[in-house]
């Protein structure tokens, strides 16, 4: 039995963002049940950050968080996102939908402007415009491509920086309380620690019930990545991330001169390890067929993964009202890796009863916004 102050169960980037800051009030353990970090949700990301996701919570904790990947990178290791431009297409019916995501984004980012018609089309070139296609849009120069693989390997160095440690090939296997203490046991090795973190992202509402602690109500959602070659010829290295306002697709040039794109599908799930169905596939490719110019004549890969939604849709931080030292760091949804500085700010606030961040009170963010005790929980 290792006894330690504080145990997190998930080596995504919720987890370990959060223990990066954690580690440096007492010793603290990230345990991991796959065999390197960010194996599920966070390694399966498009990884860009912007305003076109989540609720006004979602959006507040972009913003102070976009202010960390938009800082010098740290001397000998990769940048954790570069700039990269942002653009929201929406057909005529929709441009009630297009009006409420400008006034969004203008709040946070202003040099975000107004587009339309043949504008689309010097951005986008491939872009289907007029009657049967789109009308305007919202070009925002300011969004940010992130590197996940970055972020997490940032945050494992700072972990291990400030004395903590991360375990992979640990899944839990039995959790229970004793006095002032919860025990964890796993495969190899048994803690017990002060408080737990609960960020098994869609494996969380499980851990809580199998720690005697009612579930939030998580859902997880699988969602659909194709990779494919534009038309020959076709450059797309300056293309901006690209996302419909309402039903449709987004799409971005990945670094091999591929396109990415999804459906922007969510199909309810069981907590696993995520595979496409050819269904989405395909639907992918003939929604990016029908907005664009672009034949995909073959996909060269494929994945999904898992998107956990708390009921409101709002991430989770904070003590379980019904367990003492269980505390909650879930329901990130499609927004964990752009929101995780600024939910690791609250985290490691909400979990030593510390002074609020200045960042986030700057941004209006209140802590009960992100509480389980919450009344739309």
């Amino acid at each position: 039995m290792r006894t330690i102050e504080t145990l997190v169960i998930g080596g995504g980037i919720a987890g370990l963002s959060a223990a990066a800051r954690i580690a440096r009030h007492g010793e603290t353990v990230v345990l991991e049940r796959e065999s390197a970090p960010g194996y599920h949700s966070s390694g399966r990301s498009a990884t860009f950050c912007h305003f076109g996701i989540g609720d006004g919570l979602v959006h507040k904790l972009t913003a102070v968080s976009k202010a960390v990947f938009a800082a010098p990178a740290e001397d000998g290791f990769p940048p954790l996102a570069r700039r990269m431009a942002a653009l929201f297409i929406a057909r005529a019916e929709e441009s009630d939908q297009l009006d409420r995501l400008t006034a969004t984004t203008l709040a946070h980012s202003p040099e975000a402007e107004r587009i339309a018609g043949d504008a689309l089309r010097e951005i986008v070139p491939v872009l289907k415009t007029g009657a049967d296609g789109f009308s305007a849009g919202l070009h925002d120069p300011d969004a940010y491509k992130l590197d996940s693989d970055a972020m997490l390997q940032a945050n494992v160095r700072a972990l291990r920086d400030a004395g903590g440690e991360l375990v992979p090939d640990a899944p839990v296997e039995a959790i229970r309380r004793d006095g002032e203490r919860w025990t964890v046991d796993t495969r190899g090795e048994s803690y017990a620690a002060k408080r737990i973190v609960n960020a098994a992202g869609a494996w969380a509402d499980k851990l809580a019930e199998m720690a005697g602690v009612k579930p939030l109500g998580l859902t997880p959602l699988k969602r659909t990545i194709i990779a494919f070659r534009p038309p020959e010829g076709v450059d797309v290295s300056g293309w901006p991330f690209t996302k419909t306002v309402g039903e449709g697709f987004y799409m971005l040039p990945e670094g091999s001169g591929r396109l990415l794109a999804s459906p922007m599908d969510e199909t309810a799930s069981e907590p696993c390890d995520a595979q496409p169905d050819e269904e989405t596939i395909a639907l992918a490719a003939w929604n990016v067929e029908q907005a664009t110019t672009m034949p995909i004549r073959r996909i060269e890969h494929k994945w999904s993964g898992l998107r956990t939604f708390a009921p409101d849709k709002s991430p989770v931080a904070g003590y379980a009202p019904d367990a003492p030292g269980f505390f909650w760091l879930a329901g990130q949804g499609g927004f964990g890796l752009q929101t995780s500085p600024g939910m690791a700010m609250a985290a490691e606030a909400l979990l030593f009863g510390l002074d609020w961040p200045e960042a986030l009170g700057e941004a209006g963010i209140d802590l009960g916004e992100l509480s389980p005790k919450r009344p739309s929980l």
